[in-house]
């Protein structure tokens, strides 16, 4: 699975940390920037993919430069403000952006709305292996137009498999990029979970191989 990048633009150094390792553990990309200046520079070497963006910063408006940027940006803005008057939250929905979080917020509500704003991205987007679809906002994987009924760690094994065809990942690897965790959190997760995607796959074609002490691999024959 493509690794997801976050531009995290914050200026309160300790909840910049915070907000970054939390974000990392959940396998994201993270930039961060203490002032606009630095997200500017972020921004001309890269398209992220959601944008935590602070209203009160010290070289600018958050919300103005949220409208300096919606042209140029694919990405999801979510504002991070104490500022509660209802004209402020308005003024930034009208200039692109996607959400408000008010502060103090809880980790587990910012990567909520992260992964809200990713699932609105990938609506509509649909990826193609032979006759292999991957249909990115429901998550649903079809072959030749037929249903496989997958479960959500299925097809985000099978996503992140056959987004790396014929490359070999390793079982670490493969825990933490597609469902977020620590190896040792279930050790029979992905053993189990290639078992059930085998059955479904290979009578159209489509193999998981597993290689000792190497990891797995999505290859068509």
């Amino acid at each position: 699975m493509e690794q997801r990048t976050v531009l995290l633009v914050e200026d309160n150094e300790d909840l910049n940390e915070i907000n970054r390792r939390t974000l990392e553990q959940e396998g994201y990309e993270v930039l961060t920037a203490l002032t606009l200046a630095a997200a500017r520079a972020h921004l001309s070497r890269t398209d992220p993919d959601v944008i935590l963006l602070d209203v009160l910063l010290p070289d600018g408006n958050g919300i103005d430069f949220c409208g300096e940027i919606q042209n140029s940006t694919q990405a999801h803005i979510i504002f991070l403000t104490s500022r509660l008057e209802h004209e402020t939250r308005l003024r930034g929905l009208d200039t692109g952006g996607d959400y408000y979080m008010t502060k103090p917020y809880k980790l587990d509500e910012m990567l909520s709305s992260v992964r809200a704003a990713l699932r609105r991205r990938d609506k509509g987007k649909r990826l193609t292996f032979g006759s292999l679809t991957l249909d990115m906002g429901p998550g649903r994987a079809f072959i030749d137009s037929v249903d496989l009924n997958l479960s959500p760690r299925e097809f985000a094994l099978l996503r992140l498999l056959a987004e790396n065809e014929d490359k070999t990942l390793d079982t670490a690897y493969i825990y933490q990029a597609a469902w977020g965790l620590p190896m040792g959190a279930d050790k029979n997760a992905i053993r189990t979970t290639t078992y059930r995607l085998r059955h479904k796959l290979e009578p159209s074609g489509y193999y998981i191989l597993a290689k000792r002490n190497e990891g797995y691999t999505f290859m068509k024959k």
